[in-house]
Formats: C-alpha cells, sequence, structure tokens
C-alpha cells in the first residue's frame, strides 16, 4: 500500500479472493482495503494514539440524511455527551486536497454542525475551527488533542 505521512501501526489484514481486507476496529470487522480505507485506518490510529481521542467516541461510515439523500461521514467524533465535534473526510493519497472536498465536508456538516472539520488523503491534513458566530472558520496550525474540543 502507500506509504503515508502518518505514524505506522500493527495493522490486520487477510486475504480474501476478492483482494485484500484490513480490520476497522471502530466497526469491529474487515473491511475492503482500499486506499481511501488505508488513509482512514491510519488516521484513525494516529488521533486515538496521537491525540488520546477514545475510540469509544468515534464512529466510521457514520450515517446522515442530507435533505432526502443517505449519506456516510468518513469518521465522527463525539463528545462525552454523544454529540458530535469533529467530522473527519479522508480521500486517497494521489487525490489532491481541493476546494471540492472541503465543500463535500461542509455539507455533511450542515446536518452535523461540528466544532472541527478535518479532510486527510494521508499526506496533507488540514483541520479547520468552525466560527458559528461569525459565520467563519479558522485554519488550525494543528490536528487539537481530544481534551482540547
Amino acid at each position: 500500500m502507500y506509504t503515508l505521512n502518518l505514524p505506522t501501526f500493527d495493522t490486520k489484514i487477510r486475504k480474501k479472493p476478492d483482494g485484500l481486507e484490513i480490520f476497522d476496529p471502530l466497526r469491529r470487522k474487515y473491511v475492503s482495503m482500499t486506499p481511501e480505507e488505508w488513509v482512514r485506518q491510519h488516521f484513525v490510529h494516529y488521533l486515538i494514539s496521537e491525540k488520546g481521542y477514545p475510540a469509544s467516541l468515534m464512529a466510521n461510515e457514520a450515517m446522515i440524511r442530507l435533505n432526502s439523500l443517505t449519506k456516510r461521514c468518513d469518521t465522527v467524533v463525539y463528545d462525552n455527551n454523544l454529540q458530535p465535534v469533529v467530522i473527519c473526510e479522508f480521500k486517497k493519497p494521489d487525490v489532491k486536497i481541493t476546494q471540492q472536498v472541503f465543500d463535500q465536508v461542509m455539507r455533511y456538516n450542515i446536518v452535523l454542525k461540528v466544532k472541527y472539520l478535518i479532510v486527510s488523503n494521508g499526506m496533507s491534513h488540514y483541520c479547520c475551527r468552525m466560527n458559528y458566530g461569525e459565520m467563519k472558520f479558522d485554519y488550525l496550525r494543528e490536528i487539537p488533542e481530544y481534551g482540547e474540543l
């Protein structure tokens, strides 16, 4: 797979007749190992191991209703009251992070109204804090620790 700008970890990978699968500890099952899934698993591991995010307050492929459509957020992080505070959107490493990618995560945020948005392709990572009072967002230099959310 790809070498990422994220810490490595001991992945659980298995071979199936139709391709490789990687174990997703949040969903507690093996899932198809696409390049985007490779990024997701590494980034989620980074949030848990380096930034103190509790795995029990994170969900991969969280479903939301946007108008009449059902969408899936790549990863959502919740606070201790189970209110969403972070939406993470992942792309495969060779996809550039563009305004279109941010527009996608902003559409999800119409429903969830979180404090932080994170976008990563495994190589470049961007985090912004929403400022609803001024209807703007500020890019942060670093991904905040869970305790700072």
